[in-house]
C-alpha cells in the first residue's frame, strides 16, 4: 500500500491500486467460470426433466376420448336396432333431420302454446332460478341455525325428517291451492324440493366445525355475527355448495314433471304436447337437450366449489 505524509507524525494509508487490481485480475476469473457454468447448470437440469413424446401425448388423449366415444356408439347402435324392429320409433337419422329443423329456428313464436324449444328452455330456467334463490336465501341461513343451535335443531329435525322424503309432486296441488296459478305453483314446487339438500349440508358442516375454533371465540369475546364470518362460513362453504349442488340437480328434474302437469310454456309442457302432436323424435331430442343442461348447469356448480374448495381465487 502507499502512504503520503502530511505533517510530522502523521501519515494516510491508502489502499494500493496495483493491490486492487490484483484483487479484480483473480476475481474476474471465478466470475466468468460461475457464468459459464450457470447454462451448463440449467442444460443438465433440463436434460434430467421427462420430456413427454408425441406419441405419449397421443396415447393418454386416445385413452381419455375413446371410451366415451364408443360408450356413444353403442347406444345409437341399440337406438337403430330398436327403430328398425318398431315402425313408429324414429332412428337416429330421422331425429337428427328433426333436431336440425327445431334448431334452425329455437325462438319463433305463433302464440303461447306454440313457441321455440329455446323459449321453453329459458321459461323452465327462469322457474328454477326464482325457486332454487328462493330456497338457497331461506335453507342456508337455516342450515346455520340448526348446526349452531342445539335446542333449534332438536325442534325442527323432527319436522324436516318427515317432510324431506315426501315427493316433490305431491307439493304441486298445495301450490296450485294457494297461487291459484300454474306458473308460481311449479316455483313453489322447485323451492320445497330444492331446500332440503341445502338445510342438511350446511347444518352438517356447521357441526364439523372443530370446537377449537369456537373456544377460541369465545376466549376473544367474539360477537355471534364474527364467529359466523370469520370462523363458521369459511369452514362450512364446501358443505354448502355441495348441498347447491344436489339442489340444482333435483330442481332441474322436478322442474320437468311439473310443467308437464301444470302446462304452459317449459320444456317439460313442450315434452308433454309433442307427445299429444305425436311427435316421438321431438320428444327423443327434449330428453337429450333436458340431459344436456342439466349437466351444464352441475359443472358449473363443481367448478365454483372446486375453486372455493382449494383456497383459489
Amino acid at each position: 500500500m502507499n502512504t503520503a505524509t502530511l505533517s510530522p507524525g502523521l501519515m494516510v494509508v491508502r489502499p494500493d491500486a496495483d493491490a486492487d487490481a490484483d484483487a479484480d485480475a483473480d476475481a474476474a476469473p471465478v466470475k466468468e467460470t460461475e457464468m459459464a457454468a450457470a447454462p451448463l447448470a440449467k442444460a443438465s437440469v433440463a436434460a434430467t426433466e421427462p420430456s413427454v413424446s408425441f406419441g405419449e401425448r397421443f396415447s393418454a388423449f386416445i385413452r381419455a376420448v375413446l371410451p366415451p366415444l364408443l360408450g356413444f356408439a353403442l347406444v345409437i347402435g341399440v337406438w337403430a336396432l330398436v327403430a328398425m324392429k318398431s315402425a313408429d320409433f324414429p332412428s337416429p337419422a330421422k331425429t337428427l333431420d328433426a333436431a336440425v329443423v327445431l334448431f334452425s329456428d329455437p325462438f319463433y313464436s305463433n302464440g303461447p302454446n306454440d313457441q321455440g324449444i329455446g323459449w321453453n328452455i329459458l321459461s323452465s330456467l327462469k322457474r328454477v332460478a326464482i325457486g332454487f334463490g328462493v330456497a338457497a336465501l331461506v335453507g342456508i341461513p337455516l342450515g346455520f341455525i340448526i348446526g349452531r343451535f342445539a335446542f333449534m335443531n332438536s325442534m325442527l329435525e323432527p319436522i324436516i325428517s318427515i317432510l324431506r322424503p315426501v315427493s316433490p309432486l305431491a307439493w304441486l296441488p298445495i301450490g296450485l291451492m294457494v297461487f291459484k296459478a300454474a306458473d308460481p305453483a311449479s316455483t313453489w314446487t322447485i323451492f320445497i324440493c330444492s331446500i332440503w339438500p341445502m338445510i342438511l349440508n350446511t347444518a352438517q358442516g356447521v357441526q364439523r366445525v372443530p370446537q377449537d375454533y369456537l373456544n377460541v371465540a369465545r376466549v376473544l369475546n367474539l360477537s355471534e355475527f364474527k364467529v359466523i364470518t370469520k370462523i363458521l362460513f369459511p369452514s362450512v362453504l364446501p358443505y354448502m355448495l355441495t348441498g347447491i349442488r344436489l339442489s340444482i340437480g333435483t330442481a332441474w328434474l322436478v322442474i320437468v314433471a311439473a310443467e308437464m302437469l301444470t302446462g304452459g310454456v317449459g320444456i317439460g309442457f313442450w315434452v308433454w304436447d309433442e307427445w299429444n302432436n305425436l311427435k316421438v323424435e321431438h320428444i327423443i331430442i327434449a330428453i337429450f337437450v333436458i340431459g344436456i343442461v342439466g349437466l351444464l348447469l352441475e359443472q358449473v356448480l363443481l367448478f365454483i366449489a372446486r375453486r372455493f374448495s382449494y383456497g383459489n381465487t
